[in-house]
């Protein structure tokens, strides 16, 4: 099988993106999978790499967006879709620009009309800043990558899939208030969001999979005793996908549904809102020391439901690490390998 094209989003500027996108290509492994390029811009990241201790010193190649069918995938020397739209002396790290919001913005549309019009097939992003993306002219329209992914693809029907290891969670809402949250668990949401999890399931290769719905309220509810939505929303979501026949349970109790998950009784689970689902994948692939410094990040971030690939890292910018050559891209690679499993799964299945 051809090696499937994974275009890599250069993210925020004054972030980590940019170094970890140079490190993550340091690594032969990525080249043996797949043919790797970075969507961005080719000065941010040279000086990002500038401050790497022990660089590997590979030469950066600019190529237009007319240059991709001459793109040499080697490893040794990184390809760059250079956009040419920022400069390090006028992003400085750590700081929020409209230059870097606005950069930031065109690496994520380049990459849907890269993938749209079949030139890569699959899409791993590094993080963005809202902040930034907001004074760039993005972020009054969309909250983050997802909601700009499944609008440029004319998607009505998505949902954000967290992944640590075989622990995924897809959700009903995401970058919503916790009182809007709630107001949108309803049975037809939460329906579309466990057919979502079925589409999640299936791109990983498991066909029927073994899927339980989260409580909203503490113990599910308690047959109404603490809300009703677990009863009157949740529950006959989980009775339609049965009689649809799906191998589905719920409302599950939050404090016990995660346990069961991280086991493998479960294949994935439909979390209610934000927190619900970060939470505890962030607290498998996070690593703090007793400082309080992060030390290192596992974790990916799907979307799920748009007619691409969209794998993401599942962590920030890390403002504080940005321009101190200390980014660890380990979250990025793990993208690149679902990023490219699912891309082979999709070829198979064509």
């Amino acid at each position: 099988m051809t090696k499937p094209i994974i275009g890599i989003t250069m993210g925020e500027p004054a972030g980590i993106g940019p170094e970890i996108c140079g490190r993550a290509l340091w690594h032969e492994s990525v080249y043996e999978k797949c043919n790797p390029v970075i969507i961005g811009d080719v000065k941010t990241i040279e000086h990002s790499l500038s401050f790497v201790k022990d660089s590997k010193n590979f030469p950066i190649v600019s190529y237009s967006l007319d240059e991709i069918p001459n793109i040499n995938y080697k490893f040794g020397e990184i390809a760059v879709i250079d956009l040419k739209n920022t400069d390090p002396e006028k992003v400085p790290y750590g700081t929020e620009t409209a230059m870097g919001g606005k950069a930031a913005g065109e690496f994520i549309k380049t990459s849907i009309d890269l993938a749209m019009e079949n030139k890569i097939d699959a899409v791993v992003t590094a993080p963005i800043s809202k902040p930034s993306f907001t004074l760039g002219g993005w972020g009054e329209k969309y909250p983050g990558h997802t909601e700009m992914y499944a609008d440029l693809t004319n998607t009505k029907k998505f949902t954000m899939l967290l992944a640590h290891r075989n622990f995924r969670v897809v959700h009903v809402s995401v970058h919503v208030s916790l009182e809007e949250a709630i107001r949108r668990v309803k049975t037809p949401r939460v329906i579309e969001t466990i057919e979502l999890a079925v589409t999640s399931c299936k791109m990983f290769g498991i066909e029927k999979p073994h899927i339980a719905v989260c409580g909203l309220n503490p113990h599910a509810g308690d047959e109404g005793k603490f809300g009703y939505q677990d009863m009157e929303e949740i529950l006959p979501a989980v009775e339609e996908m049965k009689k649809r026949g799906h191998n589905v349970i719920g409302p599950v109790p939050a404090d016990t549904v995660w346990p069961k998950l991280k086991s493998g009784f479960y294949d994935i689970v439909v979390a209610n809102y934000h927190d619900q689902g970060h939470i505890p994948t962030k607290l498998l692939g996070f690593q703090y020391d007793k400082e309080g410094r992060c030390i290192d990040v596992e974790g990916v971030n799907i979307t799920i439901g748009i007619p691409m690939i969209r794998v993401s890292v599942d962590h920030g910018t890390a403002y504080g690490k940005a321009g101190k050559g200390i980014a660890t891209p380990t979250s990025l690679l793990g993208a690149v390998d679902i990023a490219t499993t699912l891309a082979n799964n999709r070829k198979t299945n064509q």
